[in-house]
């Protein structure tokens, strides 16, 4: 391992950033990565979050993985198993956040993985909080809460009304196909108090946003959910039962194609299109009620992992964007997008040409350096890498 100044959690998870890089010329250079492998024998990696599972001040990763939710302890990466064989099916989704402020994340987890059964509820879609054990090590007690079919996405939020809400995306809409049908995606809001989280009667859970009939993945800032689907972007606000169609083919320039993946930036959005697609786009206002649609690249092959931050220190959040299918030159990876300052993007520089087939990918200071770094994991490649931000 390399060695490095580990910073407190809330440090590296804001990010430090450092003077711009530019070469002689001014043009901002992208940072280099070095890739370590910290796990090569994963099976999916549907999905990464990152927090403080052992209180020792330091971000750690989470993975959930086809039959296994696990964790790699910062700084050496030793992994441990939290739970294991939750439901007969995959898990899909997890998602990590301190809600009772005693320095240690409390773990929700999505399983069930059946996109195909949008009726049957007992066949389809499962959500757990994990309770944490009182023995370091030992197994983590997963509480079963409602859930709707086809259980996909879900995050810790911050609440307008306090605390934390457990946010649940489905992909489907109640006995929909292919998108269409006679219901919305049901979005469901969980709320508990934290010392009463080992209850499932404690939890309550409201619907909030309907107004899509298929979705993929949301995003949440400044009191907001960001949700992407098939029909557009639904903005709805947090612990308000408020929500809006916000970008839609009939008010996007060129027009919107369905959302796959969703991030939202300071003054703009992006977005992969379609669903597991091949474009990568920014949203920006357009001054006259509607959006421009600018195109980054349409080479992606299963666009499926999507993140924002300022990577090269110039205080302008850039993208970062992995796909998990060869692309038309045979490649897999993960590529880095600079937002210049007048807020137009640079060519896709590489982060991982062939290492990691992106299933997912999360940024945040990893190693206590002050930049920015990039952890993925690969579906084919079966890997969990860390890519730290080295500078230019």
């Amino acid at each position: 391992m390399h060695p490095t100044l580990f910073l407190p959690l809330h440090l590296v998870l804001a990010g430090l950033f450092l003077l711009p890089f530019s070469d002689a010329f001014g043009r901002e250079k992208p940072p280099r990565f070095d890739a370590v492998v910290i796990d090569d024998k994963i099976e999916i990696g549907y999905g990464l979050a990152i927090g403080d599972v052992d209180g020792d001040g330091i971000a750690d990763i989470l993975l959930t993985d086809k039959r296994e939710i696990s964790w790699y302890r910062a700084p050496d990466w030793k992994k441990g198993v939290l739970a294991r064989h939750l439901t007969l099916r995959d898990n899909v989704c997890l998602t990590a956040a301190d809600l009772d402020g005693d320095g240690k994340v409390e773990v929700a987890v999505g399983a069930q993985w059946n996109p195909g059964e949008t009726t049957d509820k007992e066949q389809s879609g499962a959500v757990f909080f994990l309770l944490r054990p009182a023995e370091a090590g030992a197994p983590w007690e997963p509480v079963p809460l409602y859930h709707d079919p086809t259980t996909h996405r879900m995050r810790w939020v911050p609440s307008a009304r306090g605390g934390h809400e457990l946010i649940v995306l489905p992909l489907h809409g109640i006995g929909n196909k292919g998108g269409e049908g006679e219901n919305f995606v049901n979005v469901r809001s969980y709320r508990v108090d934290p010392a009463k989280a080992g209850d499932p009667e404690a939890w309550t859970h409201e619907t909030l946003a309907a107004q899509l009939h298929l979705t993929h993945n949301f995003d949440h800032r400044d009191g907001y959910l960001y949700i992407g689907g098939a029909e557009g972007i639904v903005r709805e606000t947090i612990g308000k039962d408020e929500s809006t169609l916000l970008i839609s083919p009939d008010n996007s320039t060129p027009p919107l194609k369905g959302v796959g993946e969703i991030v939202k930036g300071t003054d703009f959005l992006a977005t992969i299109e379609p669903f597991h697609g091949s474009d990568l786009v920014v949203y920006r206002e357009s001054g006259d009620g509607g959006w421009t649609r600018t195109l980054l690249t349409d080479g992606l092959n299963q666009g499926h992992a999507l993140g924002i931050g300022d990577m090269n220190g110039d205080g302008r959040e850039d993208i970062v964007v992995g796909w998990r299918n060869p692309d038309a030159e045979g490649h897999v990876g993960i590529k880095l997008y600079l937002q210049r300052e007048d807020g137009t993007w640079s060519q896709g520089a590489w982060v991982a040409n062939d290492l990691v087939a992106t299933e997912d990918l999360k940024i945040a200071d990893l190693d206590g350096d002050g930049r920015l770094d990039i952890v993925a994991a690969g579906r084919s490649t079966k890997n969990l890498v860390l890519f730290r931000n080295l500078g230019p």
